[in-house]
């Protein structure tokens, strides 16, 4: 009697055992965050690895695996406000869209650019290309007279064809500025494109930050300058003096084309994250990432 109880119970060990076994492991999948990372200077910083970096999705910590400089080719937008306040600095923000156009093509590169103007409508200048002379030829813009603007309706639009097209790597640079805006579009529908598409969006404004918060479009604008970039993992600048507008169009593009690709990982979910953010563990750092398309 004494025997077969034994017997019993070491079977039903063995039982439990196998099934522990024939259970597998919760899978995971790998994610990208393409990532901006500038010193005190603002100038990008190399040389760092997955010990720098903390991800976390919706407060949880992921473990990063990479991190390696991001060779993929952006698709970029730059749109150009070329309405009548672009009027007194146009000629600066010819040379501003022509300074970050040669910063992201030439030789070696493989980005697409396109050149957007915003006055009256959205209009493209120059499809995507690769081809520098082409882009630099579209950037030859010139002011509209009596025209305000349509830039919340260039970024809505411009998010659509992202997401339309599948594209990889895609980003919107705006050169904005304070004059009348006449967008129907509002807060949550500009920046949800933009999130949708997983686009980066980066704005350089010229003179102060928008004054208009009277009108429902001014005020919208206003809301998504301010929010737009910080939650796309893109930078909003204002530059006072036009005649600093190329230089920090060039520190646009060098930001750009020294990003990182930082991968971790995420268990397998039926339902993503509401909430992506990578931050950095040095202090003296400004990090800020936009979660991409990559999967592997």
């Amino acid at each position: 009697m004494t025997t077969r109880r034994i017997g019993l119970t070491a079977g039903g060990a063995l039982l439990l055992i196998c099934t522990a076994i024939a259970v597998p492991r919760a899978q995971t999948q790998q994610r990208g965050i393409y990532t901006s990372v500038l010193d005190k200077d603002g100038k990008p910083v190399a040389g760092l690895t997955p010990a720098d970096f903390v991800v976390r999705e919706d407060n949880v910590s992921r473990e990063v695996l990479r991190v390696e400089p991001a060779t993929g080719p952006m698709q970029i937008a730059l749109l150009v406000d070329n309405s009548q306040r672009s009027g007194p600095n146009i000629r600066d923000i010819r040379e501003a869209a022509s300074a970050f156009i040669k910063g992201v093509t030439g030789p070696g590169m493989k980005n697409e650019v396109a050149v957007i103007a915003v006055a009256e409508r959205a209009t493209i200048l120059v499809d995507y290309t690769t081809d520098q002379a082409k882009l630099l030829k579209g950037a030859a813009l010139f002011t509209q007279p009596g025209s305000g603007a349509y830039m919340l309706d260039a970024l809505w639009e411009t998010s659509r064809g992202f997401k339309k097209r599948e594209a990889a790597r895609p980003v919107i640079v705006a050169i904005a500025t304070n004059g009348p805006e006449l967008s129907n579009r509002y807060r949550d529908q500009v920046i949800g494109a933009i999130k949708d598409a997983s686009a980066s969006l980066h704005i350089v404004m010229v003179g102060p930050p928008p004054t208009d918060f009277l009108s429902n479009e001014g005020r919208e604008r206003a809301f998504i300058y301010a929010e737009g970039p910080g939650q796309t993992g893109g930078r909003y600048d204002n530059v006072l003096a036009a005649t600093a507008l190329p230089q920090r169009l060039t520190e646009v593009a060098d930001e750009l084309t020294h990003q990182y690709l930082v991968t971790y990982a995420r268990p397998q979910s039926l339902i993503p994250p509401e909430r992506v953010k990578i931050t950095g563990k040095r202090d003296d750092l400004v990090v800020r990432g936009q979660p991409g398309r990559v999967s592997k």
